[in-house]
């Protein structure tokens, strides 16, 4: 997605350790027309899919969810929590994610009462390294018994692997960004054409 591509490079922000800062527009402060936009290509990309419903994963997940939702006929966003919470009554999925940027590891959750077997869910999140969050994700729509009809990623860092081994695994993965090379030393950024 080329609006995408240019916006990463005007103000994405190459960081040591294969961290892209891309928080002016995408995780921290959020451009929402461009939130619309992305949207609509996963709209496009995924249009033979019978979706009824987004899964993404606390935080940075939810905004680009929840706008993708709109263009899919307002359907429900669910978000896997990674603090358990008093609001949360009854039985849950849960899988272990591990967070690249934060260095962690999270137990995710989601209520059982919001995911059935008859559930056909589009997974979607801000960003794909190696893929344990989209591997924990995809665990949770199997626990469910629901159809995992496919895999939205705004940014994808297609050097780290996470994307391919999902595509080989057989999922519809569509990122609609895929960074090749990130070099700190000279702040240049890499698409895969």
């Amino acid at each position: 997605m080329k609006i995408l591509e240019e916006r990463i490079l005007k103000d994405g922000v190459v960081r040591a350790g294969n961290v892209l800062k891309v928080d002016c527009f995408l995780n921290h402060q959020m451009d929402i027309s461009l939130f619309q936009d992305m949207a609509k290509e996963w709209k496009k990309r995924f249009a033979d899919k019978k979706i009824n419903k987004i899964l993404t994963i606390e935080a940075s997940g939810i905004a680009i969810a929840c706008i993708a939702a709109t263009e899919f006929d307002n359907i429900p966003v669910v978000f896997a929590k990674k603090n358990e919470s008093l609001n949360i009554d009854g039985e849950i999925y849960s899988s272990k994610v591990s967070s690249f940027t934060k260095k962690r590891v999270y137990d995710v959750f989601v209520s059982k009462k919001y995911l059935t077997p008859e559930d056909h869910v589009l997974i979607i999140d801000d960003f794909l390294a190696v893929g344990s969050a989209l591997n924990g994700l995809i665990d949770i729509v199997e626990q469910s018994g629901a159809t995992v009809e496919g895999l939205g990623i705004a940014i994808e860092k297609g050097f780290q692997g996470g994307g391919d081994k999902l595509r080989e695994k057989g999922y519809q993965l569509e990122s609609l960004a895929i960074v090749d090379v990130l070099d700190a030393e000279n702040g240049t950024i890499k698409f895969r054409e």
